[in-house]
């Protein structure tokens, strides 16, 4: 029996999530654009998709834009900026998914530094905040070690540095946007809670379908499209909508968030329990990230004098399935830029292994885990 420890890679459609979508491929297969009533009923299926999605959020039907999941909503976000201020700048995280720090590092970018725990530099953050800097994107949780960063302070920080610059005369806005993929099962995602302009979320992430997901843009903000053609999407992404991953990844988001209360504090127990099992059982494991600030189902550890790849394999063979980091660099060969960023070597880099619980982990799970960590490190 397989023990699936990678729900930060890919979480499985939730049955209530299919069971949702499932009319969308066969009996309501009607382009929401055609006029006639059977594909004007889809139109508004999608339009109470949206409407769920930005309820959840706090937000309104129409600061959301549906997206083919984490990656194009945050190019989307950081382009479509950008290239309606092509004489600006923008500033990230060193620990951004690459789907961040890629479009980011096509314009002027400024990287700031994060502490040892993978926390943003508040101080460091204000500092690469300059006159010309239009964006600030930051990690929500980031996906390789998990913790969880002081989103509404970073909003407090650009929000005072934005009241500044009117009045002083500026027109330059200044956006914060969020990468909350990691996000959406266990953290607050109301965006006037939490202050932000831009916020990207991913459906695979939340037991819904891949190559799902919205962008949040607050009303207001403006940006420039990436994909041109029929004008869907309110203009900012053409193209025949997706309407089952649409009505999916408002049921995952709904489930999701409803569950995010017991699941936390489910989650956080088991999290304990195999940390202090670690600390008593197993010399030489160290746990990445912060032990405060971590969201409730990521376990990132090292194992000195270790290679991760042969853990991994040792321990698929038991039945556990596990990563080295994120999924979506796993072709590299590089060590994770993440753990480069919070201080350890590239050596120590390779002993490193992600476990990331979901619904279905149960603390059996994680006790086996340690057991099988303990046959293998001896």
């Amino acid at each position: 029996m397989l023990v699936y420890l990678d729900n930060a890679a890919a979480t499985p459609v939730d049955s209530e999530v299919w069971a949702a979508m499932l009319p969308y491929f066969s009996d309501k297969f009607y382009n929401p654009s055609a006029t006639y009533l059977p594909a004007r009923q889809v139109g508004h299926d999608l339009g109470q998709a949206r409407q769920k999605a930005a309820e959840l959020l706090g937000a309104k039907a129409n600061e959301i834009t549906f997206v083919a999941g984490g990656t194009e909503g945050n190019n989307l976000a950081i382009r479509g900026v950008l290239e309606l201020f092509p004489n600006s700048s923008v500033t990230v995280t060193s620990i951004e998914h690459d789907s961040v720090l890629a479009p980011a590092q096509q314009y002027n970018c400024s990287v700031t530094f994060v502490t040892k725990q993978g926390r943003v530099d508040l101080d460091d953050l204000k500092a690469k905040i300059t006159d010309k800097t239009v964006l600030v994107s930051s990690m929500y949780a980031n996906n390789e070690i998990g913790t969880i960063q002081p989103i509404k302070q970073i909003a407090a920080l650009v929000a005072t540095i934005r009241k500044q610059r009117r009045a002083q005369g500026s027109t330059l806005p200044l956006y914060l946007h969020i990468d909350a993929c990691q996000a959406g099962n266990y953290l607050d995602l109301h965006v006037n809670r939490l202050g932000v302009d831009l916020m990207t979320l991913n459906g695979g992430k939340l037991y819904g379908p891949k190559q799902s997901g919205v962008l949040y843009i607050r009303r207001g903000v403006h940006i420039a499209p990436q994909i041109l053609g029929g004008g869907q999407e309110r203009g900012l992404r053409s193209g025949t909508e997706n309407v089952a991953a649409a009505i999916g990844f408002a049921a995952a988001l709904e489930k999701s968030q409803k569950l995010r209360s017991a699941e936390s504090k489910r989650l956080s127990q088991v999290q304990k329990i195999f940390f202090d099992l670690c600390r008593q059982k197993i010399p030489g494991a160290t746990v990445n990230g912060s032990m405060t600030s971590r969201l409730p189902n990521n376990l990132h550890l090292s194992f000195v004098g270790q290679d991760n790849e042969r853990l991994l394999l040792e321990l698929e063979k038991r039945g556990f399935l596990a990563a080295a980091g994120s999924a979506c660099s796993a072709s590299s060969d590089l060590p994770s830029h993440v753990l480069r960023a919070i201080g350890l070597t590239d050596a120590e880099a390779r002993t490193s292994v992600r476990f990331t619980m979901g619904r279905s982990t149960q603390e059996k799970d994680i006790v086996a885990l340690g057991m099988a960590l303990q046959q293998i490190l001896r």
